[in-house]
This record gives structure tokens, C-alpha cells and sequence, in this order.
């Protein structure tokens, strides 16, 4: 049985992922996870990811473990390439920022 914390942990896991664009199977990779495994985890079919797996989830959606547990604060803006015409895109409150080279 998935406890609610765990619940709320694999909910804003796939609301990053769907904020990003990402399928499952890409998601998956990026987390340097099996992509089978990750759709378990996504659906609830594994109830207590280990912290191998958690850092892994984390990596995926470009932060920080501590960040996956903020479950009242919004979804951080994630940069995950460069901007276009040689900026470079970073991590903003709530904004992407560009900043030419």
C-alpha cells in the first residue's frame, strides 16, 4: 500500500515531468532509470522507491532531493538547454531568464 506522502512525492514527479514536456520513456532516461521501472513508480505499482531511486527522480526533473518534498510551493521553472541565439538559460523564480554570452 503507497502511504500518502509517497502519493503526493510520485504526483509532483510526473506533474515536473509533464511541466517539461517529457514522456515517461524520456523522463526515464534522464533519471537514469529503466523506463519499465519508472512507469511502476509513476503508477503506483512500487510503493516505497528506495533513495537510489528518489536522487534518481530527482536528477531527472533537474533538482535538488529537498526540492521533490516542497509539495505547497509551485513548480520550479527548470532550464534544460540553452536558449536559442547563444543565451544561456537559467533557473528563475517563476521565469526563465536569458542572459547573453
Amino acid at each position: 500500500m503507497v502511504n500518502e506522502t509517497t502519493k503526493r512525492l510520485i504526483a509532483r514527479v510526473k506533474q515536473l515531468r509533464v511541466a517539461q514536456g517529457l514522456t515517461q520513456e524520456q523522463f526515464a532516461e534522464r533519471a537514469d532509470l529503466d523506463p519499465k521501472y519508472y512507469q511502476h513508480v509513476e503508477a503506483g505499482r512500487k510503493p516505497n522507491p528506495g533513495m537510489d531511486t528518489l536522487l534518481k527522480l530527482a536528477k531527472g526533473a533537474g533538482l535538488e532531493l529537498w526540492q521533490l518534498f516542497k509539495f505547497d510551493h509551485p513548480l520550479p521553472v527548470v532550464a534544460e538547454e540553452p536558449a536559442k541565439h547563444g543565451g544561456k538559460a537559467t533557473v528563475g523564480k517563476g521565469t526563465r531568464k536569458v542572459t547573453k554570452r
